[in-house]
């Protein structure tokens, strides 16, 4: 969005940022006419819409080749830091976890998993018998035994990773997805003298989260009101309790 800059009286937002709600906010610097609208509000993708009347399309660049599953993993390509906001990428996760459990008990994979949805699909869904497997499925990473497989979406295509079993897919974004499936490891390291030969630095822990993580509720709903399955009077009801 180079040669555009912001119209600060059309900059209003709920939070800690901009939602669009004063109309087009973003202006040509050359003709000061606006050109689109930018939001980033909290529990909003980052995203600019222009106006179709106010631009033109010009031949870009050449695309980037497309890499495959291996490329992606061996040049690091998934790898994103997404520090606090990966809350937005497990809400739009849960809402299709939600979708493909079709109103079962959901069963989630202890560990990376059950930490990021757990939580939430205890709340949404019901408990009891016949529940669906949950976990982690994808390249370099194998598929495991399980109903549902939380697979990543190819970042340059949006096509999902697919799984051999009869497993049901459930699409989740490449940079969340690496992030639990090959979590940082922390290396204590020996010090570098000082010590005795194989005694490790005490260095404290990182801190533990002040709360529990909580995919976020505004994305997770956003998500729903795109899928037809949302007509379903189960989900509906879900959906309405603004949970």
């Amino acid at each position: 969005m180079r040669g555009t800059e912001l119209i600060l009286e059309r900059a209003g937002g709920y939070c800690m940022g901009i939602d669009g709600r004063d109309g087009p906010n973003l202006a040509c610097l050359d003709c000061n006419l606006p050109v689109g609208t930018r939001m980033d509000d909290c529990g909003c993708w980052q995203i600019v819409r222009l106006l179709p009347q106010a631009v033109v399309r010009l031949p870009g660049p050449p695309e980037r080749p497309i890499m495959d599953w291996t490329e992606l993993l061996a040049t690091g390509a998934l790898w994103h830091r997404l520090s606090e906001y990966r809350d937005i990428p497990a809400g739009v996760a849960l809402a299709h976890v939600v979708v493909a459990a079709g109103g079962a008990p959901v069963e989630v994979a202890p560990g990376p998993v059950a930490e990021l949805l757990g939580r939430a699909l205890g709340a949404l869904l019901p408990a009891g018998e016949g529940a669906k497997r949950l976990d982690l499925a994808g390249p370099g990473f194998g598929e495991p035994t399980a109903d549902l497989m939380l697979v990543p979406v190819h970042p340059q295509t949006g096509e999902m990773w697919q799984p051999r079993t009869g497993a049901v897919p459930v699409p989740m974004d490449a940079a969340l997805w690496a992030e639990l499936a090959f979590p940082p490891h922390r290396t204590r390291l020996p010090a570098v003298g000082g010590l005795p030969a194989g005694v490790e630095r005490d260095d404290p822990l990182p801190p533990h989260p002040g709360y529990p993580f909580q995919p976020s509720k505004e994305t997770f709903r956003h998500t729903l009101a795109r899928l037809p399955a949302v007509r379903e009077p189960w989900l509906r009801a879900i959906y309405d309790r603004g949970c």
